[in-house]
């Protein structure tokens, strides 16, 4: 038997993870990274850029009212972002390929410290300047020919990885 939200058997769990969107200006990608993010329990969601769409009636269709329960900020400028994720002494983990990038499997999760896991614009990636911030940078192997994958493909991912690590602690 199919079971409903309602009679699922799962342990409601929050964890000590901010998502950090540098850019994300997708509105489907935005609703649905707190659709996510409400599903792994994350604590809150930071918006880097200006004019980010936080259209309540475009976002609620993909978010299902999760924006209504994610604690959530808009921070204009990059060098006001990493004043405050260096400030609060977050783990920081970015969620982009790069030379120097480890895969996901092989990231560490401290024991009682929050993450702020990086993710980057659908163009663009994660800036130089917060991949400059990082404590850990990790990618997620593919075996295609693709490279990349959406924004929230790949933090659905990260979130599995990390959120199960927090659990065995």
């Amino acid at each position: 038997m199919q079971l409903t939200h309602e009679n699922t058997r799962f342990e409601k769990r929050k964890f000590p993870i901010t998502i950090v969107c540098d850019r994300i200006y997708f509105q489907q990608n935005i609703g649905s990274l707190f659709r996510i993010g409400e599903a792994f329990g994350i604590e809150k969601i930071i918006f880097i850029g200006k004019e980010i769409p936080l259209t309540p009636r475009k976002i609620n269709k993909t978010s299902r009212s999760t924006h209504l329960q994610i604690p959530h900020f808009i921070i204009e400028e990059t060098n006001d972002a990493i004043a405050l994720l260096l400030k609060d002494q977050y783990e920081i983990i970015a969620l982009e390929i790069t030379s120097t990038s480890v895969p996901i499997q092989k990231i560490t999760t401290p024991k009682d410290q929050k993450i702020a896991l990086l993710i980057g614009n659908e163009i663009d990636g994660v800036s130089e300047a917060l991949l400059a911030i990082a404590n850990q940078t990790t990618h997620i192997t593919m075996y295609g020919n693709n490279s990349s994958m959406n924004v929230v493909q790949a933090t659905s991912i990260a979130l599995y990885e990390i959120s199960n690590r927090l659990n065995e602690i």
